[in-house]
């Protein structure tokens, strides 16, 4: 554009740039509100751990300006400055407590990954009948099982347990949480399986592959980035589950959400403790999406386009 012409722009190329500029201001204002909105409570867990009690009961929220950060939160569970060299019980019991999380965790979500993707592959692939039941009411089946109420669950589980001696086990939870993950895994990849064009196993078995061959080499790259994604949100949810590692649980393999909650007793709430610890807690999830990003935005846009 030449600087006549930018001089003799007509009033309706002024007016289309003005509602052009308009309509983005007003679409990035509207994001960076949500993200401060999202944000919110992670700020505030972080803050409160900072804090002491009477900066958490007067609700101040900004650091240096309506209270000066001091380590009380920290402190109580041996993760300060001052208390990392020396023992502490307590910051032992949280390191097991984070151990026992993340082999549960990660576990649990790798078993619903391999598991769910293959019933998802055979579902998008192959035809199926059972009784009454097709593919679609298969599918539909899987994902009615997040319908039932976890409490419903508890004495039938907790009688199950006791009768298997997986009571206060890191397999009784690793075992309940992939099968509570697992409808959620099958329904997402069973619809990024179905973006997947059928011709590209085709041309794998006129190449001299197997089902299994074409299945391993050729579509599960493909399907990664849903598999990371289907992983991260497995993750996510049996990570922060509290109800079943509370009831089957006592000692040895109690989870992070479970000494959360502890914090609360008959002299109050350690809002300080309570909020260093969901801080700690969610800190390793900040990571890994931070870290997988891009695989988690492949495979939300996954099967948008076919």
């Amino acid at each position: 554009m030449t600087q006549t012409q930018i001089f003799h722009d007509s009033p309706a190329d002024r007016a289309h740039r003005v509602k052009w500029f308009s309509g983005r201001l007003a679409v990035y204002t509207l994001l960076i509100l949500w993200a401060i909105i999202c944000l919110f409570p992670i700020y505030w867990t972080l803050t409160t751990s900072f804090k002491m009690a009477p900066d958490v009961m007067k609700g101040n929220m900004v650091p240096w300006v309506d209270f000066t950060p001091k380590w009380l939160g920290w402190k109580s569970l041996g993760l300060s400055p001052d208390t990392w060299g020396a023992e502490s019980t307590v910051r032992a019991e949280f390191l097991k407590r984070f151990a026992n999380s993340a082999i549960i965790a990660v576990t649990s979500s790798v078993l619903a990954v391999a598991l769910g993707s293959l019933a998802a592959y055979g579902l998008s692939r192959f035809s199926y009948k059972f009784a009454w039941m097709r593919n679609s009411d298969i599918s539909f089946f899987f994902l009615s099982q997040l319908i039932l109420p976890p409490v419903v669950l508890a004495l039938p589980m907790l009688v199950l347990y006791k009768e298997l001696a997986l009571l206060d086990t890191r397999i009784g939870l690793i075992l309940l949480y992939t099968l509570s993950v697992l409808p959620i895994v099958i329904w997402i990849m069973r619809d990024q399986f179905s973006s997947i064009p059928t011709e590209l196993e085709e041309a794998a078995l006129v190449d001299g592959l197997s089902i299994w061959g074409a299945f391993v080499t050729i579509i599960l790259p493909i399907a990664l980035p849903g598999m990371v994604a289907a992983f991260i949100l497995s993750l996510v949810l049996t990570w922060n589950e509290y109800f079943f590692a509370a009831l089957l649980t006592s000692t040895h393999s109690n989870t992070l959400p479970v000494m959360v909650a502890s914090q609360t007793g008959s002299q109050g709430i350690s809002w300080w403790s309570m909020a260093a610890l969901a801080w700690a807690a969610i800190f390793p999830l900040i990571i890994i999406g931070v870290v997988l990003e891009r695989y988690i935005i492949k495979g939300m846009a996954a099967g948008a386009v076919k």
